[in-house]
């Protein structure tokens, strides 16, 4: 029983881990360290890894914390040392009692009911098979700049999914709402089903581009929250913008032009997907459209499509077949200072609408 010395095991941070948890950081990403470990160990690797002035709690700590208390201190913890693995999981409990929403990163068997926990559970390809099995995503390539790289990713899809569904909504409720008064004002259908149809399938064709679009840099910066409410409002808003300017079309083709039904069924179907085209380009960023390019296939789909719209009731035995006939050029002219009056009304209106209380759905948890 003489006394040698210590033996000493060091098992030190990968060397990308402070620069990936800087970027995480950057990002509005809170790094958090839950470790089994010594206080003082996890609190000296915590300052190795770039978490400056570590607030720990321990396991001992944490069983004399009632589940209030824990939600409380939780915020600003950002170690939790000598934590045993029942704990791992009140812990994740907390953080998502608090409102925060929980990524955690285990490879053990007793990161399972964490992993379960949490709202993303992330595990490695090294990992224990019960830590996969328990894990959403299990990372194959090591080094931790790919969690950041995939916050990074998974912001720009959420952006892009955004973007469809701000699309889709508003221009379905504005010809909603534009063929509901239509119907009730004309003594003819304002579209046959055939023309409905094909409007759906023109407008939706650039909108499958939409994936491929260029994200602006503030929709990656931080994180970005779902709300049915926004969307709600957005479509309103857009919706009810694009029917003022169906019903200005009807009025030019009804006392301008005296259009008969083939040819106000031409003129709206026309009106209806060009100004469709352009609203994708406007409400796909909330800064100026001109001062945010879409991606190569987005621009493609859309010049495609208006061109396509242009001809088709030129086209002789195509059109015929949709029941459309050939325009007037003087409906060309009415129809160029229409969709710019539309672009630059729904400008006006994206800039108010984002800079309305409640229109910056962010939160850095």
């Amino acid at each position: 029983m003489t006394f040698l010395g210590f033996l000493l095991l060091l098992d030190p941070p990968k060397t990308d881990a402070r620069e990936a948890l800087a970027r995480l950081e950057k990002a509005g990403v809170r790094i958090k360290l839950i470790t089994g470990d010594n206080r003082l160990v996890s609190a000296y690797i915590a300052e190795q890894v770039g978490l400056s002035s570590p607030q720990v709690i321990t396991g001992d700590t944490m069983r004399e914390m009632s589940d209030e208390a824990l939600i409380a201190a939780v915020r600003d913890t950002n170690v939790f040392a000598e934590i045993e693995p029942n704990q791992k999981e009140r812990i994740i409990h907390a953080f998502r009692k608090a409102g925060f929403v929980v990524g955690y990163m285990g490879d053990g068997i007793n990161d399972a009911p964490a992993l379960h926990m949490a709202d993303v559970g992330i595990s490695v390809n090294t990992a224990v098979d019960v830590a996969k099995d328990a894990a959403e995503i299990v990372l194959l390539e090591s080094g931790l700049n790919i969690l950041a790289d995939g916050v990074a990713e998974g912001r720009r899809t959420f952006a892009n999914t955004i973007k469809y569904i701000f699309m889709a909504t508003s221009a379905n409720f504005g010809n909603m709402f534009s063929m509901a008064g239509a119907s009730l004002l004309l003594p003819f259908l304002p579209l046959l089903p055939t023309q409905i149809l094909l409007t759906n399938f023109l407008t939706d064709f650039p909108e499958l581009t939409i994936a491929t679009d260029r994200v602006d840099p503030e929709m990656v910066d931080l994180p970005h929250r779902w709300d049915i409410r926004f969307i709600r409002r957005f479509m309103v808003y857009f919706g009810l913008l694009s029917s003022v300017f169906d019903y200005a079309t009807f009025g030019i083709l009804l006392l301008l032009l005296q259009a008969d039904p083939v040819l106000f069924r031409t003129g709206w179907f026309v009106e209806s997907v060009l100004s469709a085209l352009l609203i994708v380009l406007v409400v796909r960023t909330r800064r100026p459209f001109y001062r945010s390019r879409a991606s190569p296939y987005l621009i493609g789909a859309t010049a495609l499509i208006a061109i396509v719209v242009i001809v088709l009731p030129y086209s002789g035995s195509i059109a015929r077949l949709f029941q459309l006939t050939p325009l007037p050029w003087s409906f060309w002219l009415t129809m160029v200072g229409i969709l710019s009056a539309y672009a630059f009304c729904a400008e006006l209106v994206k800039r108010w609408f984002y800079r309305a209380p409640g229109s910056r759905r962010i939160s850095p948890k």
